[in-house]
């Protein structure tokens, strides 16, 4: 991280997870001016391990933004601590405040703040996120495999998720907790595949020594789980956009927000990418690194375009 900052840069990456560092060493590579403002606050940060990254499995998250962060450092793109507090357009780019008050402009943007997982208000349960309570099977269904795993419907795809886990473990229970049972075919898929449903709010989780043994209902019951999964709401950091007219959309399948880009990751203001979960609420590292750097790609064409008409007007006067 640096405190000493240019007045202006090709493009600025707010956002310093694996979709806006991807961007940064993309765009420090093709020796573009960089700079990556970082909050410091990653989704993963609660994790022991990322998974499913290929040639990384298992790696510490902070361990691996620290190698990308020194990776993009080692082409010239800088870093600061922070955030974006207000970003305008400005004549033929941008203008950005940052914490503290610091101005910098960039010709291009690339957000890639992630989101913001708004998991149930349950005593006991905010405090096991990213540990016994997961929301991802391929991201931790290996690490709980045969375990008793409870699974609380939060949405509408708490039946898609028991049938996912099931893939792990036979002993899968589905919590409606403040839902409605299934019907119909989701009823029947659960009874074939041997998952048992257990209505009734849940009310809080019991631990003891640090680890999740079951969740309580609002009569007191206890059933007995190793771990918990479900899906949270997942919220679009897009609120200091407005100024650019940018906003989050409800996501079609109803499990949160999230900020519409093209194919190549434009959004919707010219000069403007993003990358990563802010986009693709789904998106695992390994996706939301790739989509960083064909971001990246695209703002360096872009830029070049800018410039080869430029330099094509200059040489015919």
């Amino acid at each position: 991280m640096t405190d000493e900052l240019d007045t202006r840069y090709d493009v600025v990456v707010i956002g310093g997870g694996a979709a806006g560092l991807s961007g940064a060493l993309m765009l420090s590579r093709a020796r573009r001016s960089v700079l990556v403002v970082d909050a410091g606050a990653p989704r993963n940060a609660p994790a022991a391990g990322v998974h499913g990254l290929l040639g990384h499995d298992g790696i510490p998250p902070d361990e691996l933004l620290a190698r990308g962060r020194a990776e993009v450092s080692s082409y010239g793109g800088q870093m600061v601590s922070g955030s974006v507090e207000a970003v305008r357009e400005d004549g033929d780019g941008f203008g950005l405040t940052l914490t503290g008050g610091r101005s910098v402009r960039a010709r291009r943007l690339l957000l890639a703040v992630g989101l913001v997982d708004d998991v149930p208000d349950i005593p006991g349960l905010p405090e096991r996120w990213g540990r016994d309570v997961v929301h991802c099977p391929y991201c931790h269904g290996w690490e709980i495999r045969d375990a008793a795993i409870g699974v609380l419907a939060t949405g509408p795809m708490a039946v898609h998720v028991a049938l996912l886990f099931r893939q792990w473990s036979q002993d899968v229970v589905l919590f409606t907790h403040t839902s409605s049972a299934p019907t119909g075919e989701e009823a029947e898929q659960l009874v074939a595949r041997g998952i048992r449903v257990v209505p009734g709010e849940v009310t809080a989780l019991e631990v003891a020594g640090d680890h999740l043994t079951g969740l309580r209902l609002g009569d007191g019951t206890v059933v007995a789980r190793d771990a918990v999964a479900l899906t949270p709401r997942m919220v679009a950091r897009t609120e200091f956009l407005s100024q650019l007219g940018l906003h989050a959309v409800e996501h079609p399948s109803g499990v949160g927000s999230y900020l519409p880009t093209d194919g190549l990751g434009r959004t919707d203001v010219a000069g403007v990418w993003a990358a990563g979960n802010i986009t693709d609420l789904t998106a695992q590292v390994g996706a939301a690194a790739a989509q960083g750097a064909a971001a990246g790609a695209q703002i360096n064409a872009d830029l070049l375009a800018q410039e080869t008409q430029a330099a094509v007007a200059a040489y015919r006067r």
